[in-house]
């Protein structure tokens, strides 16, 4: 299958684009720096620079590589995150998951493109009532803190453009957190592990949120098995073992042999670092993977963030 991949270079780009030439399929690799073809080039990918919030731009990339899917993977998550204000730390973000995904879509269109991925998140989006870990039919938070309002409002967007396109087949990936090679949680200079080593990061309250990860080698193969595979619709792409922070948080510093964090009173946390902070250490909901083991074929290598994360350290 002719594939364009928006997102080329990212933490999982670089993981998925030898997966489908492996998978034999053919890729176009989107990146809006002409700096990085090269890097395009070294993954084994066709190199197309377009900026994806330049509608023009973008459908002249669609036009000219004329695939049967596209691969919407664009984030713009580089240095640290304040979640204080998540909605200020995903301003470029949110504006790839809204105008970004039109754009995209609208190239879709108009080159007949026959299915189209997109990546979105599981865990905090969730609504904050019922059980705690959540399926792709539970909806998503309807109160969002304040600081998160615009963040939610985006994946919504992103989520309801890509599956309600009726000339396409519209999927959803909702991975979860990201740990691995070249992400915030890499044993590769990962600004958070790193915080985690210094003792940094607390457990805020009683720490009872709920927290899904997914190493990305895994998050790659469940995309590819999407593409292949996957129907029209969302898809929860997360590891086997949702934990409170409480608990991962404190597990991770084993592996990585530092000592355990630091307990911090919820009033404490969130005059620290913001209520979104509060939220996501106390309140978080975790995510189900049985519907993409089911539909897709797929299963996690590593069942939790403890997993793999021993696993790169012992390699």
């Amino acid at each position: 299958m002719k594939v364009l991949l928006a997102g080329a270079t990212g933490a999982l780009g670089r993981q998925l684009v030898p997966k489908l030439l492996a998978a034999g399929h053919e890729v176009a690799g989107m990146t809006r720096s002409e700096s990085r073809r090269q890097a395009v080039l070294d993954l084994g990918a066709t190199p197309v620079v377009a900026d994806a919030l330049d509608a023009g731009q973008v459908e002249r990339a669609v036009a000219e590589t004329e695939p049967e899917a596209i691969l919407h993977e664009l984030t713009a998550l580089t240095g640290s995150l304040g979640k204080r204000n998540i909605d200020r730390s995903f301003v470029e973000t949110n504006r790839l998951r809204t105008e970004g995904t039109d754009n995209l879509l609208a190239a879709s269109r108009a080159a007949g493109v026959r299915r189209f991925l997109a990546q979105s998140f599981a865990g905090w989006p969730f609504a904050r009532t019922g059980g705690p870990v959540k399926s792709e039919d539970d909806p998503l938070d309807p109160d969002p803190v304040p600081s998160m309002r615009q963040t939610h409002a985006a994946i919504r967007h992103l989520e309801q453009a890509v599956t309600g396109a009726d000339w396409t087949e519209g999927i959803v990936l909702r991975y979860g957190g990201f740990y691995g090679p070249g992400t915030s949680l890499g044993l590769d200079g990962g600004e958070h592990l790193e915080l985690i080593r210094k003792r940094r990061l607390p457990v805020v309250g009683d720490g009872g949120g709920l927290w899904s990860f997914i190493h990305v080698e895994d998050a790659a193969d469940a995309t590819v098995a999407a593409l292949e595979r996957g129907r029209r619709g969302i898809y929860n792409v997360v590891d086997d073992n949702p934990k409170p922070v409480r608990e991962w948080l404190p597990e991770v510093a084993e592996v990585l042999g530092a000592k355990p964090p630091r307990r911090v009173p919820l009033w404490l946390g969130r005059l620290a670092a913001g209520e979104a902070a509060g939220v996501m250490m106390t309140e978080a909901r975790g995510a189900s993977n049985a519907k993409a083991k089911r539909e897709l074929g797929w299963q996690p290598r590593y069942p939790s963030i403890r997993d793999g994360l021993a696993a790169a350290r012992a390699a």
